[in-house]
């Protein structure tokens, strides 16, 4: 029988490599020999005795033969992909068997054919129904193990998963996954106690509190999360629940997704940063974000970056009369670019290739489209990065924003919203020490505006700072989930590293409300939640993976963790104040922080100095000026400058 099973699965095979329309001749073909058997077997059944077709069952074959093939061909049966098809064939097998026995037993049953018995029209119909069935499903089965072993798939070796939510979503994601040769659905899990014990497709849904049980009983190592309009709260808990278990946690899209066509609801995503934080995300004022926006035409540095990308969104649906995209990077301007156009085709939105540093070409951008608000989101960003390149970092984030706030009040933009980072207080980096000056020039300019004629237009300057943003580029997130992917090791600098996290979505919002209940001058700081620990997070990353780590209590573990030390310029923790007492304003995520600055003369002289330092290349000296004029700023390293280090 092994045998047999083998040759069919060798022929199919052959089969399954031949043009579509053989296999349709050949399934054709296969119901054409199944018409006679039926009406054999029927005569049979109504004769008590076997009788030749050819004698008296040749027109009942025939008229079979003439409604079954056109009849399938014209509802498609033989456009199915055998290997593929489920409950969805079955049930265009049935209709189309259910019009076949009715136009059957009408010709038969109700008119009348010459020598053919009345009982035929009903007994064969039932018994062809059987027969082209049966074949389809053996063979699709047969087709099945084939595959599995070409694959090196097996079922032993399929994932085992629980489906959480037995709503709509999960109904349809067990019906599309019943012919996966990946993952094999065990059940449901419903928090709903009136659908618990119920079956659904053959499949019991579950009591969520007994997922351990059914972990070790039915060896679960996957749970899919088909809540896609569940309540965010509702979701963060049921995530923070399944952590526990070590188990690999996938999600179907969204609904908008799955709506538009960009997602099917087999496409399973990992889970969010935010959940697996377990970060409620805090709801947007959505009159203050207006303020700065509606009808104005806004400008955005770095418009391409993480940042950067994500305001331009927002900005988008509180519709601004128009919006210019300033980045250096052309595939980056490029791709927000187009992403833009796509959501709102009949807004004006201007890509303009541009550098901050470049005084000339930023004064004619401003004097040609006049913004009213901008938001300055360009800047080298990455601390390793900005440490090997000292004079490029104050370049770009110091004169850069220099040139910018001044060409600002030269333009009488109203809004002037700066975004800093933690990392710009008491920094220990060149990256932090560059974005506190750029801060101390913007305080310096607001309170030269309040020192000016009152009846002069005064540009607003406001400085946003918050702590590190959930799958930015060059966070930590996007590294270890690569690292996951590629089988480890995961890096780490040190096991008692701390951060702020938030949602690029979440800060970009916060950043336009900070900017629209600005007074000028006011240093923002946006309450981010209890800081996390890195070494936690690199480990229910692995967790939620399904994998184990790797270390001396588990020597059998998926995946090591290696500590590889501070690098130059980072801290342990990071902080968000300079001053101790924040204070609140109308929104109860933004404080108001009041920060020490140097006058606008002073600094003027002291960022002369330091031009001239850049031109000679002098880094000891700028360094030097970094400490005097940045309050608490203690570089952990000598200087890493590659052209320093090249020029001793």
């Amino acid at each position: 029988m092994h045998r047999y099973k083998l040759a069919i699965r060798k022929f199919l095979n052959i089969i399954l490599h031949q043009p579509s329309y053989v296999k349709a001749w050949l399934a054709a073909i296969i119901d054409l020999n199944f018409c006679a058997l039926p009406v054999w077997i029927s005569y049979y059944l109504r004769l008590g005795n076997l009788v030749s077709l050819f004698d008296k069952g040749l027109n009942a074959l025939v008229i079979s033969i003439l409604l079954s093939l056109p009849l399938f061909y014209i509802l498609g049966l033989y456009k199915s992909i055998l290997r593929f098809s489920g409950l969805n064939a079955l049930i265009k097998v049935y209709r189309a068997f259910v019009i076949y026995g009715l136009l059957y037993s009408v010709i038969i049953v109700v008119f009348g054919v010459k020598d053919i018995p009345r009982t035929i029209g009903l007994i064969q119909p039932l018994i062809f129904f059987i027969f082209v069935t049966s074949w389809r499903v053996y063979v699709k089965y047969l087709l099945l193990g084939s595959n599995n072993n070409d694959q090196n798939h097996s079922y032993k070796t399929r994932s085992r998963a629980l489906v959480y939510g037995a709503g709509k979503a999960g109904r349809q994601l067990v019906r599309a996954m019943q012919d996966s040769l990946e993952i094999e659905i065990k059940g449901f899990l419903d928090d709903d106690k009136y659908q618990q014990g119920r079956n659904i497709d053959g499949k019991i849904i579950y009591k969520p509190n007994v997922i351990g049980k059914l972990i070790n009983k039915e060896n679960i190592n996957l749970i899919l999360l088909a809540l896609p309009s569940v309540a965010k709260e509702r979701r963060l808990e049921i995530i923070k629940d399944l952590v526990n278990y070590k188990i690999a946690v996938r999600s179907i899209p969204g609904i908008s997704d799955m709506a538009q066509g960009k997602s099917l609801i087999t496409d399973f995503n990992e889970i969010g940063m935010d959940e697996l934080l377990g970060r409620v995300q805090v709801k947007p004022f959505t009159e203050i974000m207006r303020n700065n926006i509606y009808l104005k035409t806004i400008l955005v540095t770095g418009a391409g970056g993480s940042i950067g990308s994500e305001l331009c969104r927002q900005i988008l649906k509180f519709n601004p009369k128009e919006i210019i995209l300033v980045e250096i990077s052309e595939y980056a301007l490029y791709k927000i670019h187009d992403e833009l156009i796509q959501i709102n085709h009949k807004l004006k939105i201007i890509p303009l290739i541009a550098s901050v540093q470049d005084y000339k070409r930023m004064d004619e951008i401003m004097d040609i489209w006049k913004p009213e608000t901008i938001y300055h989101a360009a800047a080298y960003k990455h601390v390793p990065i900005v440490e090997h390149n000292l004079v490029e970092g104050f370049k770009n984030n110091v004169l850069g924003t220099y040139h910018l706030a001044n060409l600002a009040i030269k333009h009488s933009v109203d809004k002037f919203v700066f975004i800093s980072t933690d990392k710009a207080v008491r920094p220990t980096n060149i990256m932090g020490a560059t974005k506190r000056f750029a801060e101390l020039i913007l305080q310096a300019l607001n309170h030269s505006n309040e020192s000016r004629d009152q009846d002069k237009f005064i540009t607003k300057f406001s400085i946003v700072r918050f702590g590190n943003v959930l799958d930015s580029s060059g966070s930590v997130i996007p590294k270890f989930r690569d690292q996951i992917k590629n089988g480890g090791p995961i890096t780490l600098t040190d096991k008692k590293v701390t951060r702020y996290f938030m949602t690029i979505k979440e800060a970009s919002q916060l950043v336009i409300q900070a900017g629209a209940i600005s007074k000028g001058g006011d240093v923002f700081v946006l309450d981010m939640g209890e800081p996390i620990k890195i070494y936690d997070l690199a480990s229910k990353m692995i967790e939620l993976s399904g994998l184990s780590i790797k270390d001396s209590f588990n020597k059998k573990g998926d995946i090591e963790i290696v500590v590889t030390g501070l690098r130059p310029g980072e801290k342990l923790c990071e902080e968000l104040l300079l001053s101790d007492r924040p204070t609140k304003t109308i929104h109860p995520k933004i404080f108001r922080s009041q920060e020490p600055f140097i006058k606008l003369v002073e600094l003027n002289k002291e960022i002369e100095l330091i031009q001239g330092f850049i031109n000679k290349n002098d880094l000891i000296n700028i360094l030097k000026k970094f400490e005097q004029l940045i309050s608490g700023f203690t570089p952990n390293k000598k200087i890493l400058d590659h052209t320093f280090k090249k020029n001793k």
